[in-house]
């Protein structure tokens, strides 16, 4: 065979392998827009569950979802972002550097049950936080936190040396340098990486389950000590708690729950691509 044939059976084979992949992704989404699209209006948004959750909307749990994030944001981006730095432009090539890395690789796949579980005997037992928005917000930053520093320290990495060793040259001390140099042409992937991060922690159910997470709550919270719900886990108890739960309502919830986690992934895309056509290397 030659190479010509080859790279023509591999380009069919990874586009095969790419539609099988896809498909069932598309189909599941496709599905649940089907199903869903019927209930979700500005009164299902807007409004608290009613009659025992199986009428009324999901304000709460979206009310919720919101205030988790931003409070994972709030945790995790500059830790997240400050260990980027310090391990991409200050930390040397070391063994303590390499297990540094290894362990934060390692900690990106640790299923989130695990999180949930730290987040339980860490902030609601320990730090005596209770089951609180508090509690819930600092355990979902630190399943984000691998996956924002990995992301922004790939983006420091890759700023061509060139751009440090003029501006050093100039005069420019080193963190003038990381200031002005690096971090505006890496901020497209450290954005991406956020906000990939925020979508995977908006659409987390278990580390919820044990740190924030309330099964209904008559009214908003009103600190960060308080529980809220969640979206999330707001699908899991009205697919599998309440009896005579109608299926509109379910798949609702679903369609409004993929969104917000799809919007995640389409804002991310729009920032990569709009600041890399303006970036000039």
């Amino acid at each position: 065979m030659s190479r010509q044939q080859t790279q023509v059976l591999a380009t069919w084979l990874i586009s095969i392998t790419a539609v099988v992949v896809i498909f069932p992704i598309v189909l599941v989404v496709f599905y649940v827009v089907a199903k869903g699209i019927g209930t979700v209006n500005w009164q299902f948004l807007s409004q608290p569950p009613s009659n025992g959750m199986t009428e009324g909307g999901i304000f709460p749990a979206l009310l919720g979802t919101v205030i988790l994030t931003f409070g994972t944001a709030v945790a995790a981006i500059p830790l997240a972002v400050g260990a980027a730095i310090y391990l991409a432009e200050y930390a040397g090539d070391n063994r303590a550097t390499r297990a540094i890395r290894l362990a934060i690789v390692n900690l990106a796949g640790i299923p989130s049950i695990v999180y949930g579980l730290f987040g339980l005997g860490m902030f609601v037992l320990f730090l005596n936080f209770g089951t609180s928005i508090l509690a819930g917000a600092l355990t979902l930053g630190l399943m984000t936190l691998p996956v924002v520093i990995s992301t922004a320290e790939e983006a420091i990495l890759a700023v061509p040396q060139e751009f440090r060793v003029v501006s050093l040259s100039l005069g420019a001390s080193r963190w003038q340098t990381i200031r002005h140099q690096v971090l505006p042409h890496a901020l497209p992937g450290i954005i991406t990486g956020i906000i990939l991060g925020l979508g995977r922690a908006a659409g987390e159910t278990a580390p919820i389950l044990f740190t924030v997470a309330a099964f209904y709550l008559p009214e908003l919270p009103q600190s960060i000590f308080d529980q809220t719900m969640a979206l999330p886990y707001h699908l899991y108890v009205i697919s599998t708690q309440v009896p005579g739960m109608p299926l509109s309502i379910q798949y609702g919830t679903a369609l409004v729950l993929l969104i917000i986690v799809l919007s995640f992934t389409l804002v991310a895309t729009v920032i990569r691509t709009v600041m890399r056509r303006r970036r000039e290397w």
